[in-house]
């Protein structure tokens, strides 16, 4: 099999990983997707993703990696608290779909090598999302920016809400801003990303991925200042138009930002506060503490969580939150002592993206994107395959006659 061969499978499988953690529930479509396709669509792709990694991995080789390793042990308290069935059958269901989310991220990791490959991966799949995002916008207005949400954009293809869509535009701007600093791609390509993702991100009105962009760019531009003439610009630039901004349409932001809520309903986090609060105060058994109840919709009382931590804490119990932060650490301390780079760069990013997201947002103990987001800043940290060394082959011994060895002596 070619390497070009190889290299267009595996950059499908990373796009059918994408479409299996784009998720089966979120607004009204234009045409009604039953709920069973739209999950035989993402479960299919995650199978058929297994399929075709280990089809180009026959030989079952694998690179150590700590993040795949820890997200294995991820499943030992994942099964064990799913195993009670407290949550229902689609626990151990859930189980299974980690179980082939983990094992094709370890067929995978044997072309993760520190290069930027995965990172285009990435971005054009997401932008193709995205690209869904607004032809159906283009076809519905009213179905893509509906009342029940606010008038907020949302998928009207494809059932996305207006977190996901925030989301996956806030991370391929930063990708894209990030190749354009270490001159991997040109602006012009650059812009045609870049800016209809902006205008989607701004759109949504979603605060946790616009904070994610601004933070996560910020700490991983300041990772190339000190090495790159086009970062230190860009982040003098950067600076001086926030300032501008801020005073020229500050009230405009703050609007903005605020989604025309009241200061109680800011305040508790659009309701949030009120959700973990009672998952907090709701008794447990040991067992439940320790391993969790299950894998679930992460929702609790019939409420989405939307806290990382806290939907680990509930589903995988003080086991898997301790895991989850082992993931955070050991990336960002990888990351911290790599030398300044552009792939280094590209995870400090992804890694501080989904540090702030998990805040207002669940997927850290569960196949999705943001699990996605760290394995590719897993592929980025991975030191570069050591070549095999040539041999050398040893130089004929030369004869030398016997006339010429008495004249050494001599």
């Amino acid at each position: 099999m070619g390497a070009d061969h190889t290299s267009k499978i595996v950059g499908t499988v990373w796009g059918l990983l994408v479409l299996n953690t784009l998720g089966s529930a979120g607004a009204r479509t234009v045409i009604p997707l039953p709920r069973s396709l739209i999950q035989m669509v993402t479960m299919g792709a995650l199978v058929a993703a297994f399929a075709l990694a280990l089809a180009v991995n026959l030989q079952l080789r694998i690179r150590p990696s700590a993040f795949v390793f820890l997200l294995t042990l991820l499943l030992v308290p994942s099964v064990i608290s799913s195993a009670n069935l407290e949550s229902g059958f689609g626990a151990l269901f859930r189980c299974a779909r980690l179980a082939l989310f983990i094992g094709t991220l370890w067929l995978l990791s044997r072309w993760w090598d520190g290069s930027l490959t995965f990172v285009r991966h990435h971005i054009r799949m997401y932008f193709a999302v995205l690209g869904s995002v607004a032809a159906g916008l283009a076809i519905s207005p009213g179905a893509a920016m509906p009342e029940l949400y606010g008038g907020r954009l949302v998928g009207a293809l494809w059932p996305l809400t207006p977190p996901q869509i925030g989301q996956y535009a806030a991370v391929i701007i930063g990708l894209t801003v990030l190749l354009v600093l270490g001159r991997r791609t040109d602006r012009a390509g650059a812009a045609v990303v870049i800016v209809p993702s902006l205008i989607l991100l701004a759109l949504t009105h979603t605060r946790t991925a616009t904070l994610g962009l601004f933070i996560g760019l910020a700490l991983a531009i300041s990772s190339l200042i000190l090495t790159s003439t086009a970062a230190r610009r860009f982040f003098i630039w950067a600076v001086l138009c926030a300032a501008v901004a801020a005073v020229g349409f500050g009230s405009a932001l703050q609007a903005w930002f605020l989604r025309g809520q009241n200061q109680e309903n800011f305040t508790s986090l659009t309701g949030r506060a009120k959700v973990w609060d009672a998952l907090l105060a709701a008794p447990r058994t040991t067992a439940d503490e320790v391993f969790g109840v299950g894998l679930g919709d992460k929702s609790f009382g019939g409420l989405p969580i939307d806290n990382s931590w806290l939907a680990v804490y509930h589903e995988q119990g003080l086991t898997g939150v301790t895991l989850v932060a082992a993931i955070i650490i050991v990336l960002g301390g990888v990351a911290l002592l790599r030398p300044p780079s552009l792939p280094r760069a590209c995870a400090i990013f992804l890694i501080s993206y989904c540090a702030i997201a998990s805040y207002t947002e669940a997927g850290l103990g569960d196949a999705s994107p943001y699990l996605l987001h760290l394995a590719l800043a897993a592929s980025l940290l991975a030191a570069p395959a050591a070549a095999a060394p040539l041999s050398t082959p040893e130089a004929p011994r030369r004869r030398i006659p016997r006339w010429a060895r008495r004249s050494e002596v001599i």
